[in-house]
């Protein structure tokens, strides 16, 4: 069980890395002016979310229910897990929305602002936060 608790964490971690990151490049990319910039962000974003992110939130899915799968009479049971899940299937929709600004900014179509994407930037750190205390202190 550790072995797998410390896969789940590896990829959850490289996960968040990612989805931290992301955002950023959009801010980035929103703002350039430059056909080579521009093109140079597209590599970025692409690599980063199909190479790192799109994997990465795999593992973690897979280690996690590996995990519950191990004791789900006592896991199905927990009401921390369940909300910890809904949060996980928030970050999921965050991580597919990112995805969707990767093809717009692919296709010179993205109308967004560099602020909107600096907003955007913040919601994972607030994901994060609760599904980490929620694991840890299992509070319910």
């Amino acid at each position: 069980m550790l072995w797998i608790k410390a896969f789940h964490l590896m990829a959850m971690v490289t996960w968040f890395a990612g989805i931290f990151y992301l955002p950023r490049l959009f801010v980035y990319h929103a703002m350039t002016e430059d056909e080579p910039g521009r093109e140079r962000f597209r590599t970025m974003e692409r690599k980063l979310y199909r190479g790192i992110m799109n994997p990465s939130m795999i593992a973690t899915l897979i280690f996690g229910t590996w995990l519950i799968a191990l004791n789900p009479e006592y896991y199905l049971q927990q009401g921390w897990l369940h909300i910890k899940l809904l949060l996980i299937a928030v970050l999921v929709a965050y991580h597919l929305w990112c995805g969707h600004f990767v093809r717009l900014f692919r296709d010179d179509r993205n109308t967004r602002g560099h602020i909107f994407f600096r907003w955007i930037n913040e919601a994972p750190v607030l994901l994060l936060v609760a599904i980490i205390l929620l694991a840890v202190l299992r509070p319910f």
